[in-house]
C-alpha cells in the first residue's frame, strides 16, 4: 500500500518555478512525494525543508543532505525555519487535507469505511480527538461545528441528538456514531452526510481553518520577492480562504484603500484554478475534489 499518492505532482512542483539553488518548503510533507520531486529539480546547493506532524510520516523521511524533515505543525512555519537559521524561501508547497496513509489506517478514525475508536488526529499526541468533540462539546458548539465546517442541513437536530444519546452513554467509535444519526442518514444520502459531519468534526480536531489562517500570513514574511506558493485544498471552506488571500491578502472583508483608490496586495496569481484530470481521477480517485491555486510574492 502506498503512504500516500501525491496529487497534480507535477502542476503542483511546476508551478514553485523552481531555482536550482533555492530554499523551499513542503509543509504537508506525507510520503515525500512532492519532496521527492522538489529535490529531483533542484542543485547541490538548493535546500528543502519539509513539515508532518503526523509522527507515521517520520518513517518516510528523505536521505538527502539538501533535505530536513521537521515534526511539527506548519502554524509554526516560521519560528521552525528560524532555528535552522531560515529567514527568507523561494516557495511553499502544501497539499492539505487528510493523507490516503491516514484514511487506510482504520485506527486513525477518519474513514467511513471501517469501525474505529473516535479519533481524528493528525498530531497523535494532540490533546482533543473527535471523541472529546461528540462527547464534550455543548449543543451549541456542536451545530457551529456542523453547519460552519461541514455545511451540514439539519445541523440542530443533529447535534440535539447526539447530546441526547450520549446522555446515556458515551460515544465511542465511528459506528456508534453512525448508528445514534440513523434516522438522518437515508440509505442514498448516508455516505455524503456521513463525509460532511466526519469532515467538520475532523475540522474541529485539527483546527484546520485557524491552522491555514496562521500559515497563510506567515507566508508572506517568509517568502522572498518572486517567490511563490503552490497549494491544493480538498474542500470549499480552505478553497475560499486561499483564493480570497491570494487576491487581497485578507480572510474577511476589503483591504483599506489610499487616497486615489489604490491598496496594496502580497500576491499576485499566477494562472488560474487547477484541478486534476480525468485520467489522474481514474488513477487516484481522492484526487477528485483537489483545487490548485498557485501565487507570487509581489
Amino acid at each position: 500500500m502506498e503512504y500516500h499518492n501525491p496529487v497534480l505532482l507535477k502542476e503542483t512542483v511546476d508551478g514553485l518555478n523552481i531555482k536550482e539553488d533555492g530554499v523551499y518548503v513542503d509543509v504537508t510533507f506525507g510520503g515525500g512525494g512532492h519532496s521527492k520531486e522538489i529535490l529531483s529539480r533542484l542543485g547541490e546547493n538548493g535546500k528543502l525543508f519539509a513539515f508532518d506532524q503526523d509522527q507515521d510520516a517520520l518513517d518516510n523521511a528523505i536521505d538527502d543532505p539538501r533535505f530536513k524533515l521537521i515534526s511539527q505543525n506548519f502554524r509554526h512555519i516560521k519560528k521552525f525555519l528560524r532555528f535552522y537559521g531560515i529567514k527568507k524561501v523561494d516557495g511553499i508547497l502544501g497539499d492539505f487535507g487528510v493523507s490516503s496513509h491516514q484514511f487506510d489506517v482504520a485506527e486513525r478514525g477518519f474513514s467511513l469505511r471501517f469501525e474505529a475508536d473516535l479519533d481524528m488526529r493528525m498530531d497523535q499526541e494532540g490533546d482533543i480527538s473527535a471523541y472529546n468533540v461528540v462527547n464534550e462539546y455543548s449543543e451549541k458548539e456542536l451545530v457551529s461545528i456542523l453547519s460552519q465546517y461541514g455545511e451540514v442541513r439539519g445541523a440542530k437536530a443533529i447535534a440535539a441528538q447526539i447530546v441526547e444519546v450520549r446522555e446515556e452513554q458515551p460515544i465511542k467509535t465511528t459506528e456508534e456514531l453512525r448508528v445514534a444519526l440513523k434516522r438522518f442518514l437515508p440509505n442514498y444520502k448516508e455516505h455524503k452526510i456521513l463525509a460532511q459531519i466526519y469532515q467538520a468534526i475532523r475540522i474541529e480536531v485539527n483546527q484546520e481553518i485557524e491552522v491555514l489562517k496562521e500559515f497563510l500570513l506567515e507566508t508572506t514574511e517568509l517568502l522572498d520577492t518572486g517567490g511563490r506558493i503552490s497549494l491544493i485544498s480538498y474542500h470549499s471552506l480552505e478553497d475560499r480562504l486561499v483564493k480570497r488571500f491570494i487576491r487581497n491578502g485578507l480572510f474577511e472583508g476589503e483591504p483599506e484603500k489610499d487616497f486615489y483608490g489604490r491598496f496594496e496586495v502580497p500576491f499576485k496569481k499566477v494562472g488560474g484554478l487547477i484541478v486534476p484530470s480525468k485520467e489522474e481521477i481514474k488513477t487516484n480517485n481522492r484526487a477528485r475534489s483537489a483545487k490548485l491555486r498557485i501565487a507570487e510574492r509581489l
